[in-house]
């Protein structure tokens, strides 16, 4: 070994010196470890310190700045308290939230849908798209200072001119607009400037708004949107294609299955009739004489007719009675168009006939088609535009699609002689979100092209409880460190380990995959599996929406498999138990010469000392003879030099 050299520092020496030394460790009154100030203490006090400084930690700039002002302070230094920097991944604080939400509120007016120039019969084809063009460039342009200027994230908006028209002709042609909208976060994709467009095309036109995938909500939380909508003055509908769909097949399959039953049926009933005929014409021959006697046929039909008559009579004069009184509490047509006009939305879930004959009869205007109701229907992609279409007309029509651009033009399907549906193809309309994650979990970009699974994972561990992830899963989820707060929401880590090795998605080294994971649980939360309902503005989220209660016993980690838990922790996350454990149980009891540790004649007694279990077992008589004389044969000539 080298010698050491004199200005050298050793640093086992200066632990052990801080540790054991002469100078007592700095407490207080209370006997506590704390950490303080030195103020003119130590061996540097008072010399002229020239060292530049430009670049320092906050907790250096703290400590010189209290150095400065000459005071001292002391704070505790054992109540710590960890925080993992992998929980706030795309995560925002509250103040962040605060106040994005405020920007969302002042430039609301500033979120707009491109506008159709005006034209007149005399505008030529050419001049008319050249409008189209350069109001369509305005309007790209304008929210794109808007993202730059006040820093806020819009959705990923629809950039082709194309589907935009398709848009205004389902607006000009269509006398209720009808937005469908996704029941767990209905404002999301609801655009307002969208209805006051159609005002302005046609203030006669009517916009309404449908809130599809309602069977996800519960009676109260739809009496909360439709009190909402009413305060908002919109004629809403709740509605489930999913729903309609599965009743559709149910009647389809009654449908197949009755023919045979009903063959059965009559067969019995045909059987039954011929043994009651046999029997009736063996009574009817001895009971004729006797009804001979006492009164002829002719006298029996004319006192029944009499009484059928009279009782017709007292029917009669009855629904009369009835039929004034009804009309005496009919409203006038006046009266009914007010009350169409100010009826407050029901909660009910429609069923398929009952959103039909709802269409058929919510608007009382001119209409576009002569004496046809014409109701367009725009939506986001993934809001079941199409699914509700098929439901309605029991019968595939439109292809369903969860990403946009699958339908490229609008098309009219007659549901009915007067009722006249028109499809637009599935536009993602401009609108305020918080962050991007916020768009994977509500559907608007595609889960199989997510870049960074991690910001969406956290924000659903944040939104779903851990006890409903468990029992969804049948998982048992990480339990905080020691020093982070016992009940914070898991992150996506811990959440994804737990979730891949369960479901045996595991990489080529041997960990669970978490980028597959990720996938499947953000799909889960997308189709309504892991529920997460957004509460209207007028309510509490806490009290709009309530988890169920654990199901399954809540198990601990250490009954666990010790594979298992090895998978389900971050092999950054060790606790002091684990690293003292494995420290200790990993002394060996063995002797070490120069890094060899394994003495087969040397044990290790009860008091410590090294006892020598079998003295012939040298190492050196080990080596054979004629290994030696080999060795000399080969190097004897060295020694004769």
């Amino acid at each position: 070994m080298s010698k050491k050299s004199k200005g050298g520092s050793n640093l086992g020496r200066t632990l052990i010196k801080d540790r054991f030394g002469h100078t007592p460790r700095r407490k207080v009154d209370n006997d506590s470890m704390l950490h303080t100030t030195e103020i003119q203490d130590g061996y540097d006090w008072g010399r002229l310190n020239l060292s530049s400084v430009t670049e320092e930690s906050s907790f250096q700039e703290f400590l010189r700045t209290a150095e400065l002002a000459g005071t001292e302070f002391q704070a505790e230094k054992l109540n710590i308290q960890f925080i993992n920097p992998k929980q706030g991944v795309g995560l925002l604080s509250r103040n962040e939230r605060l106040n994005i939400e405020k920007k969302h509120k002042d430039n609301k007016d500033l979120l707009k849908i491109p506008r159709r120039p005006k034209w007149t019969p005399e505008t030529s084809a050419e001049d008319l798209q050249k409008a189209e063009r350069d109001s369509f460039l305005d309007w790209r342009r304008n929210l794109a200072l808007l993202q730059e200027d006040e820093d806020i994230i819009l959705t990923p908006y629809e950039k082709n001119l194309e589907f935009w028209r398709q848009l205004w002709r389902v607006v000009e042609r269509s006398d209720v607009i009808v937005q469908i909208v996704d029941a767990r976060n209905p404002l999301l994709f609801r655009s307002e400037d969208l209805e006051k467009y159609v005002k302005e095309v046609n203030p006669q036109k009517m916009n309404m708004i449908l809130v599809n995938k309602s069977d996800l909500l519960t009676d109260e939380q739809r009496k909360h949107w439709a009190e909402y909508f009413d305060q908002q003055g919109i004629r809403t509908a709740f509605f489930s294609a999913a729903l309609a769909t599965e009743e559709l097949k149910e009647e389809a399959k009654n449908k197949e299955e009755k023919p045979a039953k009903t063959e059965i049926k009559e067969r019995k009933a045909q059987e039954k009739d011929n043994e009651n005929n046999e029997e009736e014409e063996e009574t009817g021959k001895e009971s004729a004489s006797e009804e001979e006697e006492e009164e002829t046929p002719a006298d029996l039909s004319l006192k029944e007719l009499k009484k059928a008559a009279s009782e017709i009579n007292d029917t009669l004069d009855k629904l009369e009675a009835k039929l004034e009184k009804i009309e005496k509490k009919l409203p006038t047509p006046e009266e009914e168009k007010s009350n169409k006009l100010f009826k407050k939305n029901s909660s009910k879930l429609l069923t398929r006939e009952e959103l039909i004959e709802l269409f058929k009869n919510v608007y009382e205007g001119p209409t576009y088609t002569e004496k046809v109701t014409t109701i367009g229907l725009v939506g986001y992609p993934n809001v079941g535009k199409s699914s509700t279409i098929n439901a309605l007309m029991t019968e595939k029509k439109v292809s369903v699609s969860a990403t946009p651009g699958k339908t490229k033009h609008f098309q009219t399907l007659y549901l009915d002689k007067d009722l006249l549906l028109c499809d637009c193809p599935g536009l993602v309309m401009p609108s305020f979100v918080l962050t991007k994650a916020d768009m994977i979990l509500n559907g608007i970009l595609p889960i199989d092209q997510m870049r960074d699974h991690v910001p969406a994972v956290n924000l659903l561990c944040s939104r779903i409880p851990r006890h409903v992830l468990e029992d969804k899963y049948g998982i048992i989820i990480a339990k905080p460190m020691e020093g982070e707060d016992p009940n914070r929401c898991p992150h996506s880590e811990e959440l994804l380990l737990a979730y891949g090795y369960n479901r045996g998605f595991m990489t080529s080294n041997g960990q669970p995959d978490q980028s597959r994971s990720a996938r499947y649980v953000c799909k889960d939360y997308v189709n309504g599996k892991l529920l997460y309902c957004v509460a209207p503005p007028t309510v509490e989220q806490s009290v709009y929406h309530t988890f169920p209660e654990r199901v399954r016993k809540e198990v601990e980690e250490k009954s666990l498999p010790h594979q298992q838990q090895r998978a389900m922790r971050v092999k950054t996350n060790t606790s002091s138990t684990e690293l003292d454990s494995k420290f200790f149980s990993g002394q060996s009891s063995a002797a070490h010469v120069k890094g060899r540790t394994n003495f087969p004649h040397i044990r290790l007694a009860n008091d410590g000392s090294l006892v020598e279990t079998d003295p012939s077992a040298k190492p050196w008589r080990s080596v054979k003879k004629e290994r030696r004389e080999k060795l000399r044969k080969k190097f004897g000539h060295l020694d004769q030099h």
